[in-house]
């Protein structure tokens, strides 16, 4: 009965987001001169304006966003991109305003484009994504943020059971999704929830939904607000792909980045390896193609049901598994992305961004000879394996599963 009941609520939940889309589709069309593009469906320079003033309001703000997929400086730069990155952004903008001038100061910056996906909505941080003037800039909106759903599914619903609760409590209490503790006998925290829900959102709306990716040929590099790229990454990205096509054409994925900092870093920056993808090794910087893309997606199911918060640890789980031959990855010995978050998901206050900003000065000063090397060479070459782990768990309510289960259908 609760199932049924939880089953109920999420069809619910999807039926309201179908109307809201129907809505603004027919309201988008009746508006004539001022309704959507009708060149595939993104037009320069015409921002959404962001209603803050009601959570209806709101959400309207981000269905709408989604669906015109305004262009920024798209009559500046035209041609398709060399290098499209893919930014996820939650409520740290001292970080995301490093990372953009990161962005700045990169070699050949006009030729990148730039896809913001936001699950945590702002006039600041949306602000200084629009103040971008150096590139092709798109801003998506997960549409499933907590933020929009403060107490319900997918928030954190008042009647759900507290975390700690031992299950034979919960029954007797009645909370809504006693049937359903994780594989350690705790109950979902939406917080924690929704960064592996945002990123296989975000990773199906980016390939299949942005109409500037429509026919794009490369990868798409994955990076977090809290990521600081060096200059040379568009050069250093070319020279991998490069590398991939002549020497490892079985390589599936790229990591432009790893957590060792600058770290001898002149000897290493021409240095690249293969290897089997290791979540806590390979993803910063990680580019997919739309090869992998549909790889992944053929274990959509297997990705929403796997008891783990954590959308890298669960992609290393389907490596080998759901996907029979585990993924390869070209890996760069120098990282071409530093790391300057020092409080985020699991550690909360104490955020000292001036700090990363300090660092970043000094990694820059140490790696700067380093820059630009005129050509790759291997310095490594392991055996790719599945590299089985102990799930974390935090993602055993059904509600999720069937939510996750719904990004890859037309809502």
């Amino acid at each position: 009965m609760r199932f049924r009941l939880l089953k109920r609520n999420l069809l619910a939940l999807l039926l309201v987001s179908f109307v809201v889309v129907t809505l603004l589709f027919l309201s988008i069309v009746s508006d004539g001169d001022e309704s959507g593009p009708r060149d595939g469906g993104a037009r320069a320079g015409e921002t959404v304006k962001f209603n803050f003033g009601s959570l209806p309001e709101l959400s309207r703000s981000v269905y709408a966003a989604n669906y015109k997929q305004c262009v920024l400086n798209a009559e500046r730069f035209v041609g398709e991109p060399q290098l499209v990155l893919v930014v996820q952004v939650h409520d740290r903008p001292e970080y995301l305003r490093l990372l953009i001038r990161s962005l700045e100061e990169a070699a050949e910056v006009h030729r990148f484009l730039v896809i913001f996906s936001h699950d945590h909505f702002t006039e600041e941080i949306n602000a200084m994504v629009q103040g971008i003037t150096f590139c092709r800039v798109v801003q998506i909106y997960f549409p499933f943020s907590t933020q929009l759903y403060p107490k319900e599914f997918p928030g954190q619903d008042p009647r759900d059971c507290p975390r700690d609760v031992p299950k034979d409590s919960a029954v007797k209490t009645g909370c809504l999704n006693a049937e359903h503790p994780d594989s350690y006998g705790h109950y979902r925290e939406a917080a924690i929830t929704q960064t592996k829900h945002h990123w296989w959102w975000k990773l199906h709306f980016v390939w299949e939904r942005v109409h500037v990716m429509q026919g794009y040929s490369g990868f798409a590099v994955f990076l977090e607000e809290d990521n600081y790229i060096l200059p040379d990454f568009l050069q250093f990205y070319r020279s991998m792909v490069e590398w991939r096509k002549n020497s490892c054409p079985d390589c599936d994925m790229l990591a432009l980045g790893n957590h060792n900092g600058v770290t001898d870093f002149t000897r290493l920056s021409n240095k690249v390896s293969t290897t089997g993808w290791m979540s806590t090794k390979h993803n910063m910087g990680m580019a997919i193609s739309r090869e992998v893309y549909y790889k992944l997606m053929g274990c959509s199911s297997e990705f929403c049901t796997y008891d783990d918060y954590n959308w890298d640890w669960t992609l290393q789980h389907l490596s080998g598994t759901c996907i029979p031959k585990p993924l390869k990855v070209l890996v760069a010995q120098g990282s071409r992305v530093l790391h300057t978050g020092d409080c985020g998901l699991h550690q909360k206050g104490n955020c000292r961004p001036e700090w990363a900003a300090q660092k970043v000065e000094e990694a820059l000063k140490v790696a700067k000879h380093g820059f630009f090397p005129p050509s790759l060479a291997l310095s490594g070459a392991e055996a790719v394996e599945h590299k089985a782990h102990m799930k974390n768990g935090g993602w055993g309510d059904v509600r999720d599963h069937s939510l996750c289960n719904n990004y890859a259908k037309r809502l």
